[in-house]
């Protein structure tokens, strides 16, 4: 072997040496590189979410519902236009939300990139109750809500007297709730005297003596089919002894 071909040879070998030091070296730093990397990554997605202008909010939705004006319900949930959608307190506009008086329930999520969605659950009037601000809407759990210039057709009048508890309110909710369709359609009128003492008028002027809301679904089925007799006063206080007259 002539001295140019050992030169050669030694400076192959060199440079292979090299290589595979420098290849050593990158295997022991890529966990390194890749974790830095990742670091960066998720560094610059925090600040993209939670610090830029780039993800905020720019629109509110809001669905369900129906007697409630999508324009009141973005009033009152003060939704900060602007602001990085990720620090959205959604908690603090439900809450919000919740003060209207004929919204049942409200759910708020994000809805990525730009909008908050606000979905509502609102109330749905079983009678109407004549308090001194005028008829107003009352729903199944004896909330009041909404008013009425005049009596809905579809509704029944639930009279108190000024006394009464709410809860002889939420109690006459509860029976008018049990009724069949068909039998509210004919119900003109609920008198509570006390939680224990409701009667309802019905239309034609009968009469039937309901007594407490407990086991308002029993008493609900025996009216059905006492109202087929010619009866004009229907007690079913007890609906395992009712009595007519």
């Amino acid at each position: 072997m002539t001295t140019t071909e050992r030169e050669e040879t030694v400076t192959l070998a060199g440079r292979d040496f090299t290589r595979r030091r420098w290849g050593r070296r990158l295997r022991r730093a890529r966990p390194f590189l890749i974790a830095l990397l990742l670091l960066g990554l998720l560094g610059g997605g925090v600040w993209l979410v939670f610090f830029s202008s780039v993800v905020t909010v720019r629109e509110v939705s809001v669905q369900g519902n129906q007697t409630v004006s999508s324009v009141r319900v973005r009033a009152v949930a003060k939704a900060p236009i602007g602001r990085q959608l990720a620090r959205v307190d959604l908690a603090a506009i439900r809450a919000r939300v919740e003060t209207i008086p004929a919204v049942k329930s409200v759910s708020v999520s994000r809805s990525w990139p730009h909008t908050i969605a606000i979905s509502v659950t609102e109330r749905t009037p079983v009678a109407v109750v004549d308090r001194s601000a005028g008829l107003q809407a009352v729903d199944e759990d004896g909330v009041l809500f909404d008013s009425y210039a005049r009596q809905p057709d579809d509704l029944p009048l639930v009279e108190t007297a000024p006394d009464v508890k709410s809860e002889a309110l939420a109690e006459a909710a509860h029976v008018v709730s049990a009724l069949r369709a068909d039998i509210r359609a004919i119900v003109d009128r609920v008198e509570v005297e006390s939680v224990d003492r409701i009667t309802l008028h019905l239309t034609g002027g009968r009469t039937v003596m309901w007594g407490s809301a407990e086991q308002s679904d029993d008493k609900a089925a025996v009216l059905a089919v006492l109202l087929k007799q010619d009866a004009q006063e229907i007690d079913v206080s007890v609906p395992g002894r009712p009595t007519t007259r």
